[in-house]
Protein backbone atom coordinates (compact mmCIF):
# COMPACT_ATOMS: atom_id res chain seq x y z
CA UNK A 1 0.00 0.00 0.00
CA UNK A 2 2.84 2.01 0.65
CA UNK A 3 3.70 1.89 -3.01
CA UNK A 4 0.47 3.40 -4.25
CA UNK A 5 0.95 7.04 -4.21
CA UNK A 6 4.89 6.51 -5.68
CA UNK A 7 2.63 4.76 -8.77
CA UNK A 8 0.12 6.99 -8.65
CA UNK A 9 2.47 10.02 -8.54
CA UNK A 10 4.83 8.41 -11.36
CA UNK A 11 1.41 7.90 -13.54
CA UNK A 12 0.34 11.79 -13.00
CA UNK A 13 3.98 12.68 -14.21
CA UNK A 14 3.66 10.70 -17.06
CA UNK A 15 0.76 11.54 -18.22
CA UNK A 16 1.60 15.08 -17.75
CA UNK A 17 4.18 14.94 -19.74
CA UNK A 18 2.22 13.02 -22.42
CA UNK A 19 -0.07 16.00 -22.03
CA UNK A 20 2.56 18.71 -22.58
CA UNK A 21 3.58 17.30 -25.75
CA UNK A 22 0.61 16.62 -27.42
CA UNK A 23 -0.08 20.43 -26.38
CA UNK A 24 2.88 21.12 -28.09
CA UNK A 25 2.37 19.35 -31.19
CA UNK A 26 -1.38 20.93 -31.29
CA UNK A 27 0.17 24.13 -31.52
CA UNK A 28 2.72 23.06 -34.43
CA UNK A 29 -0.25 21.42 -36.47
CA UNK A 30 -1.89 24.30 -36.00
CA UNK A 31 0.58 26.78 -38.08
CA UNK A 32 0.78 23.70 -40.46
CA UNK A 33 -2.60 23.73 -41.46
CA UNK A 34 -2.71 27.33 -41.76
CA UNK A 35 0.24 27.54 -44.01
CA UNK A 36 -0.16 24.67 -46.34
CA UNK A 37 -3.27 26.44 -47.48
CA UNK A 38 -2.32 30.50 -47.16
CA UNK A 39 1.09 29.74 -49.14
CA UNK A 40 -0.86 28.14 -52.01
CA UNK A 41 -3.76 31.04 -52.05
CA UNK A 42 -1.59 33.94 -51.76
CA UNK A 43 0.68 32.62 -54.82
CA UNK A 44 -2.16 32.90 -57.03
CA UNK A 45 -2.63 35.96 -56.24
CA UNK A 46 0.48 37.14 -57.12
CA UNK A 47 0.24 35.56 -60.51
CA UNK A 48 2.51 32.96 -60.01
CA UNK A 49 2.14 30.34 -62.45
CA UNK A 50 0.55 26.87 -61.59
CA UNK A 51 4.00 25.27 -62.81
CA UNK A 52 5.79 27.23 -60.30
CA UNK A 53 3.60 26.91 -57.08
CA UNK A 54 3.79 23.31 -58.54
CA UNK A 55 7.83 23.42 -57.91
CA UNK A 56 6.94 24.68 -54.03
CA UNK A 57 4.96 22.07 -53.56
CA UNK A 58 7.14 19.57 -54.70
CA UNK A 59 10.46 21.24 -52.96
CA UNK A 60 8.32 21.12 -49.43
CA UNK A 61 8.11 16.34 -49.91
CA UNK A 62 11.86 16.59 -50.63
CA UNK A 63 12.86 18.44 -47.97
CA UNK A 64 10.76 16.28 -46.31
CA UNK A 65 12.00 13.26 -47.63
CA UNK A 66 15.80 14.52 -46.71
CA UNK A 67 14.56 15.39 -43.04
CA UNK A 68 13.54 12.05 -42.54
CA UNK A 69 16.66 10.45 -43.64
CA UNK A 70 19.00 12.94 -42.17
CA UNK A 71 16.85 14.16 -39.06
CA UNK A 72 17.94 10.83 -36.59
CA UNK A 73 21.62 11.69 -37.07
CA UNK A 74 21.15 15.30 -36.17
CA UNK A 75 18.71 14.64 -33.40
CA UNK A 76 21.27 11.86 -32.29
CA UNK A 77 24.45 14.66 -32.37
CA UNK A 78 22.18 17.41 -30.56
CA UNK A 79 19.68 16.22 -28.73
CA UNK A 80 16.39 16.09 -28.94
CA UNK A 81 15.43 19.25 -27.49
CA UNK A 82 18.20 21.45 -29.04
CA UNK A 83 16.90 20.07 -32.47
CA UNK A 84 13.47 20.81 -31.71
CA UNK A 85 14.12 24.63 -30.49
CA UNK A 86 16.56 24.98 -33.42
CA UNK A 87 14.57 24.02 -36.20
CA UNK A 88 11.05 24.67 -34.98
CA UNK A 89 13.23 28.69 -34.49
CA UNK A 90 14.24 28.25 -38.21
CA UNK A 91 10.65 27.26 -39.16
CA UNK A 92 9.16 30.43 -37.22
CA UNK A 93 12.19 32.65 -39.29
CA UNK A 94 11.77 31.42 -42.64
CA UNK A 95 7.96 31.95 -42.53
CA UNK A 96 8.34 36.36 -41.74
CA UNK A 97 10.87 36.05 -44.73
CA UNK A 98 7.59 35.02 -47.07
CA UNK A 99 6.06 38.42 -47.40
CA UNK A 100 9.29 40.27 -47.09
CA UNK A 101 10.90 38.91 -51.00
CA UNK A 102 7.61 37.59 -53.04
CA UNK A 103 9.30 35.71 -55.43
CA UNK A 104 8.60 31.98 -57.22
CA UNK A 105 12.31 30.91 -56.69
CA UNK A 106 12.37 32.43 -53.26
CA UNK A 107 9.64 30.94 -51.89
CA UNK A 108 10.65 27.33 -53.34
CA UNK A 109 13.84 27.40 -51.89
CA UNK A 110 11.82 28.31 -48.29
CA UNK A 111 9.65 25.52 -48.95
CA UNK A 112 12.26 23.19 -48.99
CA UNK A 113 14.33 23.98 -46.33
CA UNK A 114 10.99 24.09 -44.19
CA UNK A 115 9.91 20.76 -45.02
CA UNK A 116 13.04 19.70 -43.65
CA UNK A 117 12.83 21.23 -40.58
CA UNK A 118 8.80 20.36 -40.27
CA UNK A 119 10.11 16.62 -40.61
CA UNK A 120 12.59 17.13 -38.01
CA UNK A 121 10.16 18.34 -35.22
CA UNK A 122 7.72 15.63 -36.29
CA UNK A 123 10.41 13.20 -35.21
CA UNK A 124 11.49 14.97 -31.96
CA UNK A 125 7.53 15.14 -31.31
CA UNK A 126 6.58 11.44 -32.01
CA UNK A 127 10.28 10.28 -30.28
CA UNK A 128 9.08 11.73 -27.15
CA UNK A 129 5.57 10.45 -26.98
CA UNK A 130 7.00 6.92 -27.86
CA UNK A 131 9.48 7.43 -24.85
CA UNK A 132 6.74 8.14 -22.39
CA UNK A 133 3.81 5.81 -23.10
CA UNK A 134 3.86 2.44 -21.93
CA UNK A 135 2.71 -0.04 -24.08
CA UNK A 136 -0.79 -0.39 -22.00
CA UNK A 137 -1.71 3.19 -22.96
CA UNK A 138 0.27 3.21 -26.48
CA UNK A 139 -2.60 2.62 -28.77
CA UNK A 140 -4.38 5.67 -27.04
CA UNK A 141 -1.67 7.98 -27.28
CA UNK A 142 -1.44 7.33 -30.77
CA UNK A 143 -5.47 7.93 -31.12
CA UNK A 144 -5.06 11.07 -29.70
CA UNK A 145 -1.84 12.26 -31.34
CA UNK A 146 -3.89 11.85 -34.69
CA UNK A 147 -7.28 13.36 -33.84
CA UNK A 148 -5.27 16.20 -32.13
CA UNK A 149 -3.23 16.62 -34.80
CA UNK A 150 -5.85 16.30 -37.36
CA UNK A 151 -8.36 18.72 -35.98
CA UNK A 152 -5.45 21.00 -35.20
CA UNK A 153 -4.22 21.14 -39.09
CA UNK A 154 -8.59 21.97 -39.78
CA UNK A 155 -8.45 25.12 -37.20
CA UNK A 156 -5.36 26.31 -38.73
CA UNK A 157 -7.06 26.08 -42.29
CA UNK A 158 -9.99 27.94 -40.56
CA UNK A 159 -7.55 30.51 -39.39
CA UNK A 160 -6.67 31.42 -43.41
CA UNK A 161 -9.90 33.47 -43.26
CA UNK A 162 -8.80 35.98 -40.37
CA UNK A 163 -7.26 38.49 -42.03
CA UNK A 164 -6.54 39.77 -45.64
CA UNK A 165 -4.06 37.11 -47.49
CA UNK A 166 -2.40 39.76 -49.14
CA UNK A 167 -1.14 41.01 -45.68
CA UNK A 168 1.90 40.13 -44.09
CA UNK A 169 -0.23 39.47 -41.06
CA UNK A 170 -1.41 35.56 -41.56
CA UNK A 171 2.22 34.29 -41.84
CA UNK A 172 3.43 36.38 -38.94
CA UNK A 173 0.47 34.55 -37.14
CA UNK A 174 2.27 30.85 -38.44
CA UNK A 175 5.72 32.43 -36.98
CA UNK A 176 3.93 33.12 -33.47
CA UNK A 177 2.39 29.62 -33.30
CA UNK A 178 5.42 27.30 -34.21
CA UNK A 179 7.21 29.77 -31.50
CA UNK A 180 4.78 29.18 -28.84
CA UNK A 181 4.81 25.42 -29.66
CA UNK A 182 8.97 25.85 -28.48
CA UNK A 183 7.47 26.91 -24.61
CA UNK A 184 5.13 23.71 -23.79
CA UNK A 185 7.29 20.95 -25.45
CA UNK A 186 10.55 22.39 -24.12
CA UNK A 187 9.70 22.75 -20.69
CA UNK A 188 8.03 19.49 -20.58
CA UNK A 189 9.82 17.00 -17.74
CA UNK A 190 10.57 14.11 -20.49
CA UNK A 191 13.59 11.62 -20.85
CA UNK A 192 15.87 11.74 -24.24
CA UNK A 193 14.65 9.15 -26.37
CA UNK A 194 17.94 6.67 -26.88
CA UNK A 195 17.19 6.47 -30.55
CA UNK A 196 15.22 7.60 -33.63
CA UNK A 197 14.87 4.38 -35.99
CA UNK A 198 16.48 5.58 -39.73
CA UNK A 199 14.36 5.45 -42.34
CA UNK A 200 16.30 3.84 -45.51
CA UNK A 201 15.08 3.96 -49.67
CA UNK A 202 15.05 0.13 -50.54
CA UNK A 203 12.86 -0.26 -53.38
CA UNK A 204 13.55 -3.81 -54.70
CA UNK A 205 12.96 -5.13 -50.65
CA UNK A 206 9.91 -3.18 -50.02
CA UNK A 207 8.33 -3.94 -53.83
CA UNK A 208 8.93 -7.68 -52.91
CA UNK A 209 7.19 -7.67 -49.77
CA UNK A 210 4.33 -6.41 -50.87
CA UNK A 211 4.10 -4.76 -54.86
CA UNK A 212 0.83 -3.83 -53.83
CA UNK A 213 1.62 -1.62 -50.24
CA UNK A 214 4.87 -0.39 -52.41
CA UNK A 215 2.57 1.24 -55.50
CA UNK A 216 -0.07 2.19 -52.95
CA UNK A 217 2.32 4.53 -51.11
CA UNK A 218 4.30 5.52 -54.16
CA UNK A 219 0.65 6.48 -55.94
CA UNK A 220 -0.94 7.91 -52.81
CA UNK A 221 1.85 10.16 -52.46
CA UNK A 222 1.26 11.48 -56.15
CA UNK A 223 -1.80 12.49 -55.12
CA UNK A 224 -1.41 13.80 -52.05
CA UNK A 225 1.48 16.00 -53.14
CA UNK A 226 -1.00 17.25 -55.75
CA UNK A 227 -3.69 17.94 -53.68
CA UNK A 228 -2.25 19.59 -50.90
CA UNK A 229 -0.22 21.94 -53.28
CA UNK A 230 -3.40 22.48 -55.77
CA UNK A 231 -6.52 21.97 -53.40
CA UNK A 232 -6.64 25.49 -52.46
CA UNK A 233 -5.97 26.78 -55.98
CA UNK A 234 -8.46 24.93 -57.37
CA UNK A 235 -11.26 26.07 -54.90
CA UNK A 236 -10.10 29.61 -55.64
CA UNK A 237 -10.08 29.27 -59.11
CA UNK A 238 -13.71 27.77 -58.62
CA UNK A 239 -14.61 31.20 -57.09
CA UNK A 240 -14.76 30.87 -53.40
CA UNK A 241 -14.35 33.22 -50.74
CA UNK A 242 -11.43 32.31 -49.10
CA UNK A 243 -13.18 31.00 -45.78
CA UNK A 244 -15.08 28.69 -47.81
CA UNK A 245 -11.86 27.73 -49.22
CA UNK A 246 -10.73 26.67 -46.17
CA UNK A 247 -13.56 24.56 -45.26
CA UNK A 248 -13.49 22.94 -48.50
CA UNK A 249 -9.78 21.87 -47.43
CA UNK A 250 -11.29 21.20 -43.57
CA UNK A 251 -14.16 19.02 -45.32
CA UNK A 252 -11.36 16.54 -46.68
CA UNK A 253 -9.67 16.01 -43.70
CA UNK A 254 -13.00 15.22 -41.83
CA UNK A 255 -14.11 12.57 -44.16
CA UNK A 256 -10.11 11.15 -43.84
CA UNK A 257 -10.86 11.14 -40.10
CA UNK A 258 -13.83 9.72 -39.58
CA UNK A 259 -13.62 6.91 -41.93
CA UNK A 260 -10.06 5.61 -41.40
CA UNK A 261 -11.38 3.57 -38.35
CA UNK A 262 -14.24 1.77 -39.81
CA UNK A 263 -12.83 1.20 -43.07
CA UNK A 264 -9.04 -0.27 -40.89
CA UNK A 265 -11.81 -2.66 -38.87
CA UNK A 266 -13.28 -3.77 -42.75
CA UNK A 267 -9.61 -4.45 -43.69
CA UNK A 268 -8.98 -6.78 -40.87
CA UNK A 269 -11.60 -9.33 -41.38
CA UNK A 270 -11.37 -9.52 -45.25
CA UNK A 271 -8.08 -9.00 -47.91
CA UNK A 272 -6.71 -5.62 -47.05
CA UNK A 273 -6.23 -5.38 -51.08
CA UNK A 274 -9.80 -5.89 -51.97
CA UNK A 275 -10.60 -2.60 -49.16
CA UNK A 276 -8.03 -0.95 -50.77
CA UNK A 277 -9.32 -1.18 -54.55
CA UNK A 278 -12.89 -0.32 -53.44
CA UNK A 279 -11.18 2.78 -51.66
CA UNK A 280 -9.04 3.55 -54.75
CA UNK A 281 -12.66 2.70 -56.74
CA UNK A 282 -14.72 5.03 -55.20
CA UNK A 283 -12.15 8.22 -55.71
CA UNK A 284 -12.33 8.09 -58.92
CA UNK A 285 -15.84 8.71 -58.84
CA UNK A 286 -15.46 11.78 -56.45
CA UNK A 287 -12.31 12.75 -58.12
CA UNK A 288 -14.02 13.25 -61.38
CA UNK A 289 -17.64 14.60 -59.44
CA UNK A 290 -14.90 16.95 -58.17
CA UNK A 291 -13.32 17.94 -61.36
CA UNK A 292 -16.04 19.14 -62.89
CA UNK A 293 -17.83 20.95 -59.81
CA UNK A 294 -18.62 24.24 -60.14
CA UNK A 295 -20.53 27.02 -57.88
CA UNK A 296 -23.22 28.60 -57.00
CA UNK A 297 -23.63 25.15 -55.28
CA UNK A 298 -20.87 25.43 -52.35
CA UNK A 299 -22.22 22.83 -49.94
CA UNK A 300 -22.06 20.18 -53.14
CA UNK A 301 -18.32 20.83 -52.78
CA UNK A 302 -17.62 20.54 -49.70
CA UNK A 303 -20.05 16.94 -49.23
CA UNK A 304 -18.07 15.94 -51.85
CA UNK A 305 -14.28 17.01 -50.45
CA UNK A 306 -15.63 15.43 -47.16
CA UNK A 307 -16.42 12.20 -49.20
CA UNK A 308 -13.25 12.05 -51.49
CA UNK A 309 -11.45 12.49 -47.96
CA UNK A 310 -12.37 10.06 -46.33
CA UNK A 311 -11.96 7.25 -49.29
CA UNK A 312 -8.85 8.76 -50.10
CA UNK A 313 -6.93 9.47 -46.95
CA UNK A 314 -7.35 5.83 -45.33
CA UNK A 315 -5.48 3.77 -48.50
CA UNK A 316 -1.99 4.76 -47.28
CA UNK A 317 -2.53 3.52 -43.87
CA UNK A 318 -4.11 0.36 -45.35
CA UNK A 319 -1.07 -0.05 -47.64
CA UNK A 320 1.02 0.34 -44.75
CA UNK A 321 -1.05 -2.51 -42.98
CA UNK A 322 -1.09 -4.37 -45.66
CA UNK A 323 2.73 -4.82 -46.42
CA UNK A 324 3.16 -5.14 -42.66
CA UNK A 325 0.92 -8.52 -43.23
CA UNK A 326 4.60 -9.94 -44.76
CA UNK A 327 6.96 -8.46 -42.66
CA UNK A 328 8.84 -9.86 -39.53
CA UNK A 329 8.04 -8.63 -36.56
CA UNK A 330 11.68 -6.87 -35.82
CA UNK A 331 11.50 -5.34 -39.32
CA UNK A 332 8.15 -3.96 -38.84
CA UNK A 333 9.64 0.20 -38.10
CA UNK A 334 11.96 -0.29 -40.81
CA UNK A 335 9.36 -1.55 -43.36
CA UNK A 336 6.97 1.36 -42.80
CA UNK A 337 9.55 3.79 -42.57
CA UNK A 338 10.90 3.10 -46.04
CA UNK A 339 7.37 3.16 -47.28
CA UNK A 340 7.03 6.63 -45.94
CA UNK A 341 9.69 7.57 -47.57
CA UNK A 342 8.30 6.13 -50.91
CA UNK A 343 5.26 8.19 -50.48
CA UNK A 344 7.09 11.21 -50.00
CA UNK A 345 9.05 10.85 -53.10
CA UNK A 346 5.46 10.20 -54.42
CA UNK A 347 4.46 13.39 -53.16
CA UNK A 348 7.30 15.06 -54.51
CA UNK A 349 6.56 13.61 -57.87
CA UNK A 350 2.95 15.08 -58.22
CA UNK A 351 2.84 19.00 -57.54
CA UNK A 352 5.56 19.55 -60.39
CA UNK A 353 3.85 17.23 -63.15
CA UNK A 354 0.57 18.73 -62.26
CA UNK A 355 1.45 22.07 -62.31
CA UNK A 356 1.88 22.11 -66.13
CA UNK A 357 -1.15 20.48 -66.84
CA UNK A 358 -2.64 22.85 -64.62
CA UNK A 359 -1.54 25.68 -66.74
CA UNK A 360 -2.92 24.09 -70.53
CA UNK A 361 -6.08 22.72 -68.85
CA UNK A 362 -7.54 24.31 -66.02
CA UNK A 363 -7.87 23.56 -62.59
CA UNK A 364 -9.80 20.64 -62.87
CA UNK A 365 -7.13 18.71 -64.21
CA UNK A 366 -6.28 18.30 -60.58
CA UNK A 367 -9.00 15.76 -59.99
CA UNK A 368 -8.65 14.27 -63.51
CA UNK A 369 -5.32 13.52 -62.72
CA UNK A 370 -6.55 11.93 -58.64
CA UNK A 371 -8.90 10.02 -61.08
CA UNK A 372 -6.43 8.46 -63.33
CA UNK A 373 -4.02 7.61 -60.15
CA UNK A 374 -6.74 5.86 -58.20
CA UNK A 375 -7.88 4.12 -61.55
CA UNK A 376 -4.03 2.40 -61.93
CA UNK A 377 -4.17 1.52 -58.25
CA UNK A 378 -7.67 -0.13 -58.83
CA UNK A 379 -6.72 -2.09 -61.36
CA UNK A 380 -3.15 -2.94 -60.05
CA UNK A 381 -5.03 -4.24 -56.87
CA UNK A 382 -6.99 -6.15 -58.55
CA UNK A 383 -4.32 -8.29 -60.51
CA UNK A 384 -2.50 -8.81 -57.37
CA UNK A 385 -5.77 -10.21 -55.52
CA UNK A 386 -5.73 -12.74 -58.82
CA UNK A 387 -2.22 -13.27 -58.69
CA UNK A 388 -1.03 -13.62 -54.83
CA UNK A 389 -2.47 -15.10 -51.89
CA UNK A 390 -3.85 -13.47 -49.06
CA UNK A 391 -1.81 -12.78 -45.98
CA UNK A 392 -1.70 -15.61 -43.61
CA UNK A 393 -4.17 -15.37 -40.54
CA UNK A 394 -1.41 -15.44 -37.76
CA UNK A 395 0.72 -13.23 -39.51
CA UNK A 396 -1.56 -10.62 -40.10
CA UNK A 397 -1.33 -6.95 -37.80
CA UNK A 398 -4.39 -5.04 -36.73
CA UNK A 399 -5.03 -1.26 -38.53
CA UNK A 400 -3.57 1.30 -37.42
CA UNK A 401 -4.22 4.63 -38.75
CA UNK A 402 -1.06 6.41 -38.92
CA UNK A 403 0.10 10.31 -39.99
CA UNK A 404 2.59 10.82 -42.78
CA UNK A 405 4.44 12.35 -40.44
CA UNK A 406 7.70 10.61 -39.20
CA UNK A 407 9.39 7.23 -38.63
CA UNK A 408 9.35 7.81 -35.28
CA UNK A 409 5.35 7.49 -35.41
CA UNK A 410 5.59 3.74 -36.09
CA UNK A 411 7.58 2.69 -33.16
CA UNK A 412 4.15 3.43 -31.22
CA UNK A 413 2.73 0.61 -32.92
CA UNK A 414 4.80 -1.70 -31.52
CA UNK A 415 5.39 -3.85 -28.05
CA UNK A 416 8.37 -3.55 -26.00
CA UNK A 417 8.53 -7.18 -26.43
CA UNK A 418 8.77 -6.91 -29.98
CA UNK A 419 12.43 -4.83 -29.07
CA UNK A 420 12.17 -3.24 -32.19
CA UNK A 421 14.72 -0.53 -31.12
CA UNK A 422 16.77 -2.94 -29.82
CA UNK A 423 17.21 -4.47 -33.16
CA UNK A 424 17.63 -1.41 -35.38
CA UNK A 425 20.70 -0.42 -33.43
CA UNK A 426 21.92 -4.08 -33.80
Amino acid sequence: MMLLPLVRGAMNSQYRSIGTILLGSAIVFLGYGLMVTLVPIRAQMEGFGSSAIGLMGSAYFVGFVIGCIVGPKVVQAVGHTRAFAGFAALVAALTLIFPMVVDPWTWTILRGISGICLAVVYMVIESWLNEQATNRIRGTVLSLYIIIGNLATIGGQQMVALSDTRSYVLFSLVAILVAISLVPVSLAPVREPDQIPTAKLRFARLYNLSPTGFVGCVLVGVADGAFWTFGPVFAQTRGLPVSEIALFMGAFMVGGTILQWPLGWLSDRIDRRIVIGLCATATIGTGLALAFWYPPVPWMGFALALVHGGVMTPIYALCIAHSNDFAPNEEMVEVSSGLLLIYGVGAALGPVALGPLMDGFGAGSLFVMVAIIFASLALFSLYRITKHRVAAAETRTPFAPVPKSSQSVYALETDDEEEVFTELGK
